[in-house]
């Protein structure tokens, strides 16, 4: 199968393959729309079986980027980087390097940022060769602390705000506390979630294939270990999928437990059918693009001058933004993922 014939391909601008023999660079941008402005979006590293099932990430991602900027409402496109090597073992300067000479390349089309596999320093290597990096700046937050330019504490906010608006629409509550919450993924965002959760009194189950990760949540916020492969069905009220996308499919909806499905994942539904499976079921779906949006609010704010204050405000009307999407749903009687998408759709329409 060609690019053009992908199924995810439809509404791209530009796909961009990148090859250095000398670095072992394989890399691929996508720039999906710029109707809003330049193509932001995270570079993931990660060792994928081969490059079509890297194009068909890429592919998804970068759609996901245009819809959460425009539903953020962040004056910026959407695009995404995929690097084909391990995070642990694969990455070194030179192949960083090479990937900042492959963003350059595309002339502040496509601006670049943290993503799984990547970090500060991983984007500090890139721009050795590219201005076109995003997330690098040290910041001072609302108290006056300064923290590097790690957009996960960021996102995990919008999560945890839109996570109080699901209970509000799905449960009632007007607090998190007592919540059972099952977070599956503790990296950088998860672990910051969690961080939140336990400070407001929520209850957690947690997985991780990282040993370490978990051992250390449990420890920190008293929780419940999970396998992998059963987190999805934790009897809890929130499932909180922060790992890797296509947690959400008809193997594994039929078996939640929870009420609410709201996590940082990108591309959570294996297809957007599994939308319409969850609505079936009565569980409310954050839309991923929309609920895990703080850390573009987070990156892009680089931009104007970095305001705490504002990136902070920004970050809390998630819990508006989702609270619309559930109204519109229960009204259309269409679920939230495709209620999402055409707000989205609405809003780049309006922009020409």
């Amino acid at each position: 199968m060609s690019t053009f014939e992908h199924p995810e391909f439809r509404g791209h601008e530009r796909v961009v393959f990148g090859y250095e023999e000398a670095s072992g660079l394989r890399a691929i941008i996508a720039i999906h729309d710029t109707r809003l402005g330049s193509a932001l979006g995270g570079c993931r590293i990660y060792p994928y079986a081969d490059s079509g099932e890297a194009l068909t990430d890429v592919l998804r991602l970068s759609r996901g980027m245009t819809y959460k900027s425009a539903m953020a409402g962040l004056p910026l496109g959407g695009g995404k980087a995929v690097v084909i090597a391990d995070p642990h073992r694969g990455k070194s300067p030179a192949l960083l390097r090479a990937m900042g000479r492959f963003v350059e390349s595309l002339g502040g089309r496509y601006v670049t940022a943290e993503d799984s596999g990547t970090g500060v320093d991983d984007l500090r290597a890139m721009a050795e060769e590219t201005d076109h990096v995003v997330g690098i700046a040290d910041k001072r937050d609302e108290n006056g602390e300064v923290h590097s330019g790690d957009p996960s504490p960021a996102t995990a906010r919008g999560v945890f705000v839109g996570m109080q608006a699901c209970a509000r629409e799905a449960l009632g509550r007007a607090d998190l506390h007592g919540l059972r919450v099952g977070i599956q993924g503790l990296g950088h965002v998860g672990h910051h979630l969690a961080a939140l959760l336990h400070e407001a009194g929520a209850e957690l189950w947690v997985s991780d294939i990282q040993e370490d990760a978990v051992r250390r949540a449990s420890a920190e916020f008293n929780a419940e270990v999970v396998g992998v492969d059963a987190i999805h069905a934790a009897p809890v009220e929130v499932f909180a999928p922060c790992a890797l996308g296509a947690v959400l499919n008809e193997d594994t909806i039929p078996e939640i437990q929870a009420a609410i499905v709201a996590g940082s994942a990108n591309n959570q539904l294996a297809t957007e059918a599994d939308g319409e499976r969850l609505r079936r079921r009565g569980i409310l779906y954050a839309p991923d693009y929309v609920i895990n949006a703080g850390g573009v609010i987070d990156v892009a704010d680089e931009h104007h001058g970095y305001d705490p204050f504002r990136v902070r405000r920004r970050i809390d009307a998630i819990a508006d933004t989702l609270t619309e999407i559930f109204g519109r749903s229960r009204r259309e009687g269409l679920p939230t993922n495709e209620i999402a998408d055409r707000i989205a759709e609405e809003r780049l329409h309006a922009a020409g």
